[in-house]
């Protein structure tokens, strides 16, 4: 079953269990996934094409929260926190520091990265062979944060 149809079925279920935060985000999430689908002229999207979309998602909760937390508006953060956890069931399990430590180390040797230079080279590949598993800001930071020690 893919990832589209999964976020389909459990749309159905919010709305006979009248769960309304859960279908109003499952809602928006299928509404962002269908505009993928007519931008890129699909029948349906691949599985990677969706987390993105989810990723964007949560990016998009994180930063509301950070500035309602800001604005002193607890409530409101509160309702984005739900949210993102109802969002987050959908993302693959986040790599572990240690993980991405060994990913990273063994970039640098491949490439031979010597200075902060290489840091775009580096990140590139990092990226990938996350595959979606850690964020980009968490990445970023070690990478910088190793090719500084050299």
């Amino acid at each position: 079953m893919s990832l589209e149809d999964k976020i389909s079925q459990d749309y159905v279920q919010a709305m006979k269990a009248r769960d309304t935060l859960t279908s109003s985000v499952l809602s928006f999430l299928r509404a962002q996934i269908k505009n993928v689908k007519v931008d890129k002229r699909l029948e349906a999207v691949a599985d990677e094409e969706v987390l993105g979309v989810i990723k964007k998602q949560v990016k998009q909760r994180l930063d509301s929260i950070a500035q309602f937390k800001a604005g002193a508006r607890a409530d409101l953060a509160d309702k984005e926190e739900k949210e993102l956890n109802i969002l987050k069931k959908y993302l693959p399990p986040e790599m572990s520091a240690e993980q991405l430590k060994a990913i990273i180390e063994e970039v640098i040797a491949a490439h031979g990265a010597a200075s902060m230079k290489d840091m775009g080279k580096v990140m590139k590949d990092v990226l990938a062979r996350a595959a979606g598993q850690a964020d980009n800001q968490t990445v970023s930071a070690l990478v910088k944060e190793r090719l500084a020690k050299i």
